[in-house]
């Protein structure tokens, strides 16, 4: 057996690296540096009692979704299966019903918290009050119906 059979798994701070690399063109709907919606939601996992694997995932968590990497590039990846099985089941597919995906995540280990670090970043009053209204009325909707989803309730 080689080293390349088990690779060495990816620390946290490589995680987070190739995340901001990955990211690090994009900007979020307000026009900013969308690694900051990343770091937030890895500390909000962080915060809820997470373990590496659920913060990794959080780092990871919109990757394969906005095509910063490819569900190929998870795949090979030198993660967990556990944070792959995370970022997989956060990934909302095009076209798929909120209900779909709320079930997913419900039934992932570890995918919930995530998920919930992530809802609580982008309905933040502060980060939503940057945006136009009918986009705030918008999102503001959507979050909520997806965190009644989930079962979330409180912050």
């Amino acid at each position: 057996m080689t080293d390349t059979d088990h690779p060495t798994p990816l620390s946290l701070a490589d995680v987070e690296a190739i995340a901001r690399t990955a990211h690090a063109h994009q900007t979020d709907k307000a026009g900013h540096p969308y690694t900051e919606h990343l770091r937030a939601v890895a500390e909000g996992v962080q915060e809820r009692g997470g373990d590496e694997a659920q913060i990794a995932a959080a780092w990871l968590h919109d990757a394969v979704e906005d095509d910063a990497l490819s569900e190929q590039w998870l795949e090979e990846a030198p993660l967990s299966p556990r944070t792959k099985a995370i970022v997989r089941a956060v990934t909302k597919r095009p076209g798929e019903p909120l209900e779909t995906y709320a079930a997913r995540i419900l039934t992932t280990p570890g995918a919930l918290l995530v998920k919930e670090a992530d809802l609580a970043h982008n309905a933040d009053p502060a980060r939503l009050a940057a945006l136009d209204e009918p986009t705030r009325k918008r999102l503001t909707e959507k979050y909520a119906r997806m965190r009644a989803l989930l079962g979330l309730t409180g912050d």
